[in-house]
């Protein structure tokens, strides 16, 4: 790989550090010094313009975000238009509830992205659906509900994460092959395995910190069409050092990739 792949930053995992704008800039300009590249906007309300400012005085384009499926279905051409003010043509969604709902709710729920899916290919964007485990779960039809996904929209994009594949119970490269050409864009989170007082507790951790084998996933990635990485940890918000967090990932990557 001759280390040349480029790594962004899902700013989900600093989201308590981009809540006016001018602390998004200064956020943003730490990660362009980490030597992260590009950024993807969650975990903050949505606001085109300054979302276009900062990244384009920090040198970070926004490639991807996530936004309530609510715009997505019912504001869309709107939606796609703030987008293209920051240059941006993929639009995701976080999450969709299927944990512990009936089976023809989740169902429904499929029907729901297909719909998005859609809408928003009407208006020239592209949709990123991102995974947790629960879509893991098997329904009568002895299919998953990611299977369904894969098989019964074929115009979805998804934004794997490794860190709920692996909690998931699926194997991650299995599903970066069955995703080709279908995950332009992913999030890097690594899985630690803990056992506080004897009972199992995975947990989020920066990137070579865990025990997924990224020597194995990256070129995985890469040749399955993967372009962009988003580093993504969910807590690191909340450490005692957030931006200490987020920089062993990418000290990692860059180092080894």
């Amino acid at each position: 790989m001759g280390k040349t792949v480029k790594f962004g930053l899902n700013l989900f995992s600093l989201r308590k550090q981009i809540a006016t704008k001018e602390a998004f800039y200064a956020t943003a300009c730490r990660l362009a010094d980490m030597g992260y590249d590009y950024l993807q906007f969650s975990g903050e309300p949505f606001d085109p313009e300054t979302i276009e400012e900062v990244s384009r005085r920090a040198g970070l384009p926004v490639l991807l975000t996530h936004v309530p499926l609510d715009r997505i279905l019912h504001d869309t051409k709107a939606l796609v238009a703030e987008h293209a003010v920051f240059g941006c043509a993929r639009v995701g969604l976080g999450s969709m509830p299927f944990k512990n709902l009936p089976e023809q709710e989740m169902l429904d729920n499929i029907v729901t992205l297909r719909t998005a899916t859609e809408r928003l290919r009407e208006e020239g964007a592209a949709f990123f659906y991102h995974n947790h485990q629960h879509e893991f779960i098997k329904l009568s039809s002895g299919k998953t509900v990611f299977d369904a996904l894969i098989e019964e929209i074929p115009a979805l994009n998804f934004t794997l994460d490794t860190h709920w594949l692996q909690l998931g119970g699926v194997s991650i490269l299995e599903y970066i092959e069955r995703c080709k050409g279908r995950i332009e864009c992913v999030h890097l989170k690594d899985y630690l395995p803990t056992f506080p007082d004897g009972k199992f507790k995975p947990k989020f951790a920066p990137v070579g910190d865990g025990n997924i084998n990224w020597h194995d996933v990256i070129p995985k990635f890469l040749a399955s069409g993967t372009r962009y990485f988003f580093v993504e940890q969910d807590d690191a918000t909340d450490a005692e050092d957030p931006f200490a967090e987020v920089g062993r990932s990418i000290r990692y990557l860059k180092e080894h990739f």
